[in-house]
Order: C-alpha cells, then sequence, then structure tokens
C-alpha cells in the first residue's frame, strides 16, 4: 500500500457506494481560499485504502495548484477506487457517480467535482442528478466543457520560460521532447509543440495513438523508453510518481515540464533534480488551466480573459524561477512559499473579520 501522505484535510468522507459497491473517497484540504475544487478520479488500485490515500495526495496538491493560479478556490479530489482489472459496465459505472454526487452533496457546498483521469463531462451530468456542487458540464448542457485545451494551452506558455531557465533562450523551435502520455493533454500539447517546429519524442501506453506521432512526424518510442530517452525537455502527461531517486539519477535531459500531477515520486525529487541541473517547473503551476477554465467559466468570464490567464502562467513560471534563485532554494520550494503566502494571508483576513464580528 501506498504511503498515506501527513493528515492536514478539514474533512475527509470515504464511504462504499450504496449502489455501487465501489470505495469512494472526498478529501477537503481546504477551503481557506474559497469553495474546493477538484475533479474526480476514476482508476483501479491495489486496494481501496490506495485509492483514499490518492484523493488525500491530489487534493492537498490542488489547494496549491489553486492557491498559486491566484483564483479563490480551495483544494478537493475525489476518487472512486476500481478493483485492480475490473471494467465496469455502463450502469455500474452510473452508480458510482451517483454514489459520488451523494458524498459531494454532504460537503454542503465546500467542494465541487468535476471530470479527471477516468471521468468524463459527461460523466459530470450523473453527478449532477445527485448535487449541484459539480463543474465541467458539456458545452450543450451550459456547463464550460473539456477543459483540456485549457490545460494544454497553460502547459505550453509555460514551455517557454522553462527553456529561457533551462538554456537561456525561451525558443521552442529545434528543442527536442519526450511527451510521455499523448491523452486529451498530452496529444493537444504535442499538436502545438509541433507546429512551433519542436523535435518531438512520443510514447503512450495505448499503441493507437500512433497514428498521432505518424501524423506530426514524431519518433515514437516504447513507454519503458521515456524516462532514458535523451532530449531537451522531458514532458511528463501521464499519472504521478514516475520521477524516483533512481529514474532522476538516470535522467538525460536538461528540463522537466508536463501535465502530470505529482510527476515526483518524492518531494525530495525537486533538489535532486536541482543537484543534476535540471530545472523543474512545479506541476501544480504548470498544470493550473483547467481549473483557471473552470472558475473563470463558472464566474461568467468571457474566453478573451480565461485566455490571457492561461498565457500568464508562463509570467507565474518565471516569478517562480527567479524567487528560486533569489531564495537559493528549488523552485518547488517558491511555487509552495507561494501559494502558502496566499493561503495564510486569507486565512489571517478571515480570523481578523471574526475577531471584529465577537468585538461588535
Amino acid at each position: 500500500m501506498s504511503a498515506i501522505p501527513e493528515f492536514s484535510h478539514e474533512r475527509v468522507l470515504t464511504s462504499m457506494g450504496a449502489r455501487s459497491g465501489l470505495v469512494i473517497t472526498v478529501a477537503l484540504h481546504s477551503s481557506a481560499l474559497g469553495p474546493a475544487l477538484g475533479g474526480c478520479r476514476m482508476w483501479s488500485y491495489p486496494t481501496w485504502a490506495d485509492g483514499q490515500a490518492d484523493a488525500l495526495r491530489l487534493s492537498a496538491a490542488m489547494t496549491l495548484k489553486n492557491a498559486a493560479a491566484g483564483l479563490d478556490a480551495g483544494g478537493g479530489k475525489s476518487v472512486i477506487a476500481l478493483p485492480m482489472g475490473e471494467a465496469l459496465d455502463p450502469d455500474r459505472r452510473r452508480a458510482a457517480l451517483l454514489d459520488l454526487g451523494d458524498l459531494v452533496e454532504a460537503l454542503e457546498g465546500r467542494y465541487r467535482t468535476a471530470e479527471d483521469v477516468g471521468t468524463t463531462e459527461h460523466d459530470m451530468l450523473v453527478v449532477r442528478e445527485r448535487t449541484e456542487h459539480v463543474v465541467g458540464l458539456p458545452a450543450e448542457s451550459g456547463g464550460a466543457g473539456e477543459p483540456a485545451g485549457a490545460t494544454a494551452l497553460g502547459v505550453f506558455s509555460a514551455i517557454a520560460p522553462t527553456l529561457g531557465e533551462a538554456f537561456g533562450s525561451e525558443q521552442i523551435e529545434g528543442r527536442s521532447f519526450v511527451i510521455s502520455g499523448l491523452g486529451q493533454v498530452g496529444g493537444r500539447l504535442a499538436r502545438m509543440l509541433a507546429g512551433h517546429g519542436a523535435e518531438l519524442i512520443v510514447t503512450d501506453i495505448d499503441e493507437r495513438k500512433r497514428q498521432l506521432a505518424d501524423e506530426l512526424g514524431a519518433r515514437w518510442i516504447a513507454p519503458e523508453m521515456a524516462l532514458s530517452t535523451p532530449a531537451d525537455v522531458l514532458v511528463p502527461a501521464g499519472l504521478g510518481g514516475i520521477l524516483t531517486d533512481e529514474a532522476i539519477d538516470a535522467l538525460p535531459v536538461r528540463a522537466v515540464v508536463g501535465p502530470a500531477n505529482n510527476p515526483l515520486a518524492d518531494r525530495s525529487g525537486a533538489e535532486r533534480l536541482q543537484e543534476r541541473g535540471i530545472v523543474y517547473a512545479p506541476d501544480f503551476v504548470v498544470n493550473a488551466g483547467g481549473v483557471i477554465h473552470l472558475e473563470g467559466m463558472a464566474h461568467g468570464q468571457e474566453w478573451p480573459t480565461i485566455a490571457e490567464r492561461l498565457t500568464g502562467i508562463a509570467d507565474t513560471v518565471r516569478g517562480v524561477m527567479a524567487s528560486a534563485r533569489e531564495r537559493g532554494t528549488t523552485p518547488l520550494a517558491a511555487a509552495e512559499a507561494l501559494a502558502a503566502a496566499r493561503i495564510e494571508a486569507a486565512r489571517g483576513s478571515r480570523a481578523a473579520t471574526a475577531r471584529t464580528a465577537v468585538a461588535v
């Protein structure tokens, strides 16, 4: 079983779904900045406790992501844990999503869910049958639609400043990128990079994605070669935890920047990367495009305003890199400090308001 992180959450609900019989966890890490926002992951785990631990880790990361992105939203996440090797038929999938809706509703608006790995915008329509606290519904149903495009644009915006930190030039053309994962975000990002003259080396566990590689003129490699193939930049675009100590020690790149959540197997990996001269752009800064899109749409913002915030991720990355240099620390520590400052300011303001109310 995976190690469970230090408990710092406001509330965690874990329940066996009454309809589906599946173990579902909804983790509310922080609502200091506002109602928490974070998607629902439906994935296979060795045990239900591994799914719960994943929800704890991912929800804490969402607190950092939303804070660093400047959103008035806290961090939360939900996980529907599937037994290993088990696929859901449509009826049981629907049942699991209805069970999720009941758990989300129990938090009375302090957490809003959305699609994530293993779920879709159309799944969120089922969740909405049990709770109104869901975002990322299909555009044709009045929702924000699929956020993958926004996430990809945000990651693309982060790449240039990462290159600048690693090579002294933000030029993408001629640089080589290993993209590990060609899903909704990774595939869109590959197209963007190819359009700007990048040399692409790509892989995915789904062999059918090889068609995209051929279309883009990219070199295809086996998934197990992603961390050992020389390139300028590694773009982790699948599941997290791939950058173990052993992987980092042999990593043949100059920078790591991508949409995968928690690519570091351990937080100390940030120091290990820095010791090797590899620039690491913190994942929760880089991949915030999806939540920026969802939160913006929820507040009625038009696309030009949202797009400006997405491309503004580049300035956030530049600021994080500059802060890390000034402090003599890692970009990860600098990004965490940025998020923590926002959260502490919000808590301080809330405490001051409470003291004033008591005094009156």
